[in-house]
């Protein structure tokens, strides 16, 4: 399948690039500069997926990333130079443990250290293998976001010969590999080393063991096999693959690769991978170091062990737009990629979409929007935040968005799922994730003295602002019942609305919400919160 066509660049924004601050920016510059040094006509661009477990969200992030990259290269070069983008999956690598997250882990146990290609799909009868299975899952994925990327396959790549060239050039040059890797390596791997990973003719393995004889006028390795005999195969066609610290190298170089980022754990072995390229004849691409996802606990995420948030979980609670939002702020921070990241991201990025279209160009390419949409910036009207749908949800007892909609159209006169699709589809998100991820944990607690006092004064002075959808008007009522109770500070009070009223230790603008909820429904909520009701239910 082709890839789909690159977005047109507004030539409007030409001229600012070349001042522009923001982080893909800085990356492609140094990409120009070693254009301009090699005179290559093309621009490469890779990204590396090792689909040894299901794909998760910071495999996306690397092509996301990548593509913002990309957006920049393109912008600062005025959209003159070829631009590609290679996703390579590893699938060639052995099977080295099974994954947590398996149907039948004893099923997986004779296919350990075999090809992934070669290794059952164990979910369905769908895909020919392990390997192919998570490659469909990455690139269904791709696909739906819209990226434009080649996938490449390392089965194929090897298979194929494509790699044969840079295969003959390590065999030849086998002794300079060794002089790399070796001082890396503890004296007894050292022993035992060799780049090269010969796969068994007899069992299909890929084999971790010694070369008795590397031939470089045949291009062939003479190895041990799994019973005993020596065995001699060629290192082109498929018959070898090599250990994963060359092979990064030895892709660059047969590909040509002017980029590639990747996370913090590759850093140390950065050195390594640039000077096997250079061996094998190739320029070592322009880096970049990204931080890694950690889970709930603070551990790293691991294709393995399913820990994280999966591409599909994230899509069932917030929209394509707020990930890409998540994985363009602070690269090179470490961030938890957990349930509760989500709300914050998607109201974020209605933030900065509202404030993008009143910047003038060179501001616009700040904006963090511009990077997620890769320079084709949408305008959706979007005046509620899913926070304030969160609470709906929960004060409403809302159960789909038709309940839902009774409240919104209220508050914003003739407005229906028809007329506002994007507030639709979003008060739809609120619905799954408040009551899949919220509500379970939801706790109320009875108010002290004060705030009884404060919370029964909001609730009879609101009673001349039944009908009101003025959020300003009844945010500053709310102000005014804080300071005349004499909460200090101030956010003590609001603390004590959410806690008593929502269940939450932090909430929307209030004002906002009565307009949205109804002031006769707040005053009935507030009412319920005093008898003790939500206390009693939790």
């Amino acid at each position: 399948m082709s890839p789909a066509p690159l977005p047109p660049l507004d030539p409007a924004f030409f001229d600012a690039a070349q001042t522009a601050r923001a982080w893909p920016f800085e990356e492609a510059r140094k990409l120009v500069k070693r254009l301009e040094k090699s005179g290559k006509g093309e621009a490469l661009f890779e990204t590396g997926y090792g689909p040894s477990g299901l794909p998760h969200i910071g495999t996306f992030g690397e092509v996301a990333r990548t593509t913002m990259v990309r957006t920049a290269f393109r912008l600062l070069t005025r959209d003159q130079i070829p631009t590609r983008l290679i996703c390579f999956s590893d699938d060639l690598d052995g099977m080295r443990k099974i994954p947590d997250n398996v149907p039948s882990k004893e099923a997986m146990e004779p296919h350990l250290q075999k090809p992934l290609t070669s290794v059952p799909d164990p979910w369905t009868n769908e895909y020919a293998s392990f390997g192919d299975h998570n490659n469909a899952m990455l690139r269904r994925f791709l696909d739906t976001f819209g990226f434009n990327y080649e996938f490449a396959s390392a089965t194929d790549y090897y298979r194929s010969g494509k790699f044969d060239p840079v295969l003959m050039r390590a065999v030849e040059r086998y002794d300079d590999i060794m002089k790399v890797m070796l001082p890396t390596l503890g004296a007894e791997r050292q022993a035992t080393y060799s780049p090269f990973l010969p796969i068994s003719p007899i069992s299909g393995r890929v084999l971790y063991v010694p070369m008795k004889e590397v031939n470089a006028k045949d291009g062939t390795v003479t190895f041990a096999d799994e019973d005993g005999r020596d065995t001699t195969v060629p290192v082109t066609g498929g018959h070898v693959k090599m250990q994963w610290k060359p092979d990064f190298g030895m892709r660059w170089a047969a590909l040509d690769v002017d980029f590639e980022m990747f996370g913090k754990d590759h850093q140390t072995n950065a050195h390594v991978y640039d000077k096997i390229c250079e061996i094998l004849g190739g320029k070592a691409p322009e880096h970049y170091v990204f931080e890694l996802f950690l889970d709930a606990e603070g551990q790293k995420i691991s294709k393995s062990k399913g820990n994280g948030l999966t591409i599909d979980e994230w899509l069932t609670y917030a929209g394509n737009e707020s990930l890409g939002l998540y994985m363009f702020q602070k690269p090179r921070t470490a961030k938890r990629l957990h349930f509760d990241v989500i709300p914050r991201a998607v109201d974020e990025y209605y933030s900065f979409i509202e404030g993008y279209q009143a910047q003038d160009v060179a501001a616009r390419l700040e904006n963090p929007v511009f990077h997620v949409h890769y320079g084709a910036v949408p305008n959706p009207h979007v005046p509620l935040s899913f926070a304030l749908l969160l609470n709906l949800v929960a004060t409403a007892n809302a159960e789909d968005t038709k309940v839902m909609w009774g409240f919104i159209s209220r508050y914003l006169h003739g407005a229906s799922a028809a007329t506002h699709p994007e507030i639709d589809k979003l008060a739809g998100y609120a619905v799954r994730y408040f009551n899949d991820k919220v509500k379970p944990s939801k706790v109320y607690r009875s108010p002290t003295d004060l705030e009884r006092k404060a919370l029964q004064d909001l609730h009879d002075r609101l009673e001349a602002h039944i009908g009101s959808t003025d959020g300003g008007a009844l945010q500053d009522l709310v102000y005014e019942i804080g300071k005349i109770h004499q909460f200090e500070p101030l956010r003590d009070w609001f603390k004590a609305i959410y806690q008593v009223l929502l269940g939450d230790d932090q909430g929307p603008r209030f004002g906002s919400f009565i307009a949205l909820f109804g002031v006769a429904e707040t005053r009935k909520l507030i009412a319920d919160a005093l008898a003790g009701k939500f206390v009693k239910a939790s």
